[in-house]
């Protein structure tokens, strides 16, 4: 199933690092540090998130700058971080579902595709499919109720915002005092079902989205190390590479990796921004009937997108949507390929 060991069957001149399966990992290393690695990145990456939902959920088109600008008068640093204690909770342990079912998943469909007869290139691009749809799914039971409740405290307060007043027409009224306020008063208010609003939605945003994204970086990954051993080096008689044994450092895995995670991360930033819009704004807007606020339905949130701007509409969001899966995959990768690096088992506990 790894690369390395499909070039070797070829005979090809670039040796990266073997692939590092499920039952090779020390599971509470892994866990633990794929925890604290992984809360770095949020952190990190979480101002372009709150520019992104707010973006989403606006009845107008207003510029990344115009945005930023007002959030930073008008509420300062904190603004960008409105929410992120309650995002941060509810990451970790869905990080680490989802983790463990990414794994789990790509090491048995992989095995079982290649037992079946499939090329390598194949099986890790039906494995890498299966693994994205089920993790995403089961991740969605955790991410679902966090999603719910830090969006409603990112855009708490926008319409204090002058520059943007009343872009939101239509936002939950109810004011929460922090992530467990809101949780306590969503659950009050809605009872379990309000916690998991959009979750259908969810689950058509994210399943696919990992799956055409897992499915894309395998293939990007294999095009790319490709086309470095076709630069490298030119055929025999024989049809041996001349020159073979070529190792590339670890910056050039990692360039490969972050390369390849963008390409996958614009993919399917494309095919899913529309449902991520509709699952954003269903989370967080209200609509009104007879004078009582109540949740809305998909077809009332594609109604009124497309009332506000048409298909257009579903792309607000779409820059800062971009560059968070762009930079969030690429750290996420990279940051993934190196902490199974680091939980890795010795090979003395592998033979044991």
């Amino acid at each position: 199933m790894s690369l390395s060991a499909a070039e070797d069957d070829s005979r090809s001149e670039i040796h990266i690092p073997a692939d590092i399966d499920w039952h090779m990992l020390d599971k509470s290393k892994f866990f633990f540090l794929g925890a604290a690695l992984f809360s770095g990145v949020s952190a990190a990456l979480y101002p372009i998130v709150v520019l992104k939902t707010r973006q989403q959920v606006s009845s107008a088109q207003i510029s990344c700058s115009k945005m930023s600008l007002s959030i930073m008068r008008y509420e300062g640093l904190r603004g960008f971080y409105r929410g992120f204690g309650t995002s941060l909770m509810g990451t970790i342990p869905a990080r680490a579902l989802y983790m463990g079912v990414l794994e789990v998943t790509k090491s048995s469909v992989g095995t079982a595709t290649v037992r079946l007869g499939f090329s390598d290139t194949t099986a890790t691009a039906i494995a890498s499919a299966a693994a994205g749809l089920n993790s995403a799914m089961a991740a969605q039971l955790v991410w679902t109720p966090i999603d719910v409740v830090s969006q409603r405290l990112m855009v708490q307060g926008y319409n204090n915002s002058n520059s943007c007043k009343n872009a939101i027409s239509n936002v939950h009224s109810c004011r929460y005092k922090n992530g467990l306020d809101a949780f306590r008063k969503i659950l009050y208010a809605d009872g379990p079902r309000g916690l998991y609003r959009g979750f259908g939605i969810s689950i058509l945003t994210y399943a696919p989205s990992n799956a055409v994204w897992w499915t894309s970086y395998s293939l990007a990954h294999k095009l790319i190390w490709g086309g470095i051993g076709c630069s490298l080096g030119k055929k025999d008689e024989t049809g041996v590479v001349e020159g073979s044994g070529f190792k590339p450092d670890s910056r050039a895995v990692v360039a490969v990796q972050g390369l390849s995670a963008a390409m996958a991360s614009g993919v399917s930033a494309l095919i899913t921004m529309p449902l991520d819009t509709i699952k954003t704004r269903l989370q967080v807007l209200d609509g009104e009937d007879n004078g009582v606020r109540r949740p809305m339905t998909v077809l009332q949130t594609i109604r009124n997108l497309v009332k506000e701007g048409g298909l257009s509409a579903c792309y607000r969001g779409l820059g800062p949507r971009w560059a968070s899966m762009s930079m969030s995959a690429t750290t996420m990768i990279t940051t993934y390929e190196f902490l199974k690096r680091l939980s890795a088992k010795s090979q003395d506990s592998l033979s044991s």
